[in-house]
């Protein structure tokens, strides 16, 4: 007799959360804007002059991939009867469990903080040149920017540390495998941005997938990703 599909938590069941082919076409995707991020990277050298409109069309455009991105996991999560509360995990019944994660969030931003200045005294790196040409620099692109990095925090979160950090989890056995995998995804979605900072990218992905698990929850993650980025484009830092 056929039962209703359980809910999974994010961490104690092994089964993978959508279909494999899902999963393998999400990935190609990833792997194809790493390609076109790199040659992207190439061609901002000679072009480093952007008209202020250009920011606004991209960040809308930025906004609806990362909404697309959030259908598309949801729709493969649907197929194994897995909600999206159950891959997020965690809950806030308080405004104690608000600030909990919050806590989190910022304590992990200030690790994050030295590690990066570390980075930069070993391996010297600014943003690319592709990134400072799109930076938010009028009130209207800083508005949008941060709906920008709200959009990120959610989606990438739920795509890299939830969705990919489950289905390696459920590939390899082993949870640690599936948070070096999927940071190194993450790392590498960011070709757009140069090969050292795609490394970077994969170290700081290794750190939310840690606190992930740690945590049972992605929602600290996602208060992290979405200041850092806020932060990392407006303020430079």
């Amino acid at each position: 007799m056929p039962t209703a599909a359980m809910p999974q938590t994010l961490s104690t069941e092994t089964a993978p959360v959508a279909p494999w082919f899902h999963t393998i076409l999400l990935a190609c995707i990833f792997l194809g804007l790493t390609i076109a991020g790199g040659i992207f990277q190439r061609q901002a050298r000679a072009h480093t002059q952007i008209a202020g409109s250009s920011h606004i069309v991209l960040y809308l455009s930025l906004i609806a991939m990362e909404y697309g991105l959030f259908r598309y996991v949801n729709a493969g999560l649907a197929r194994r009867g897995v909600t999206m509360k159950s891959l997020i995990g965690g809950s806030w019944n308080s405004l104690r469990d608000v600030l909990r994660d919050a806590g989190l969030a910022l304590g992990l931003w200030v690790i994050w903080f030295g590690v990066d200045k570390l980075w930069s005294q070993v391996f010297p790196i600014s943003h690319a040149v592709s990134i400072r040409a799109f930076l938010p620099r009028r009130p209207l692109e800083i508005a949008l920017w941060i709906a920008v990095s709200i959009s990120a925090g959610i989606a990438e979160e739920i795509a890299f540390r939830g969705y990919f950090q489950r289905q390696f989890g459920a590939l390899t056995g082993s949870k640690w495998a599936a948070v070096g995998m999927q940071a190194v995804l993450f790392g590498m979605a960011h070709g757009y941005q140069g090969i050292q900072a795609m490394a970077k990218i994969a170290v700081l992905g290794a750190m939310f997938g840690v606190l992930a698990i740690w945590r049972q929850s992605l929602r600290p993650g996602i208060i992290n990703h979405a200041l850092g980025d806020i932060l990392s484009g407006i303020f430079g830092i």
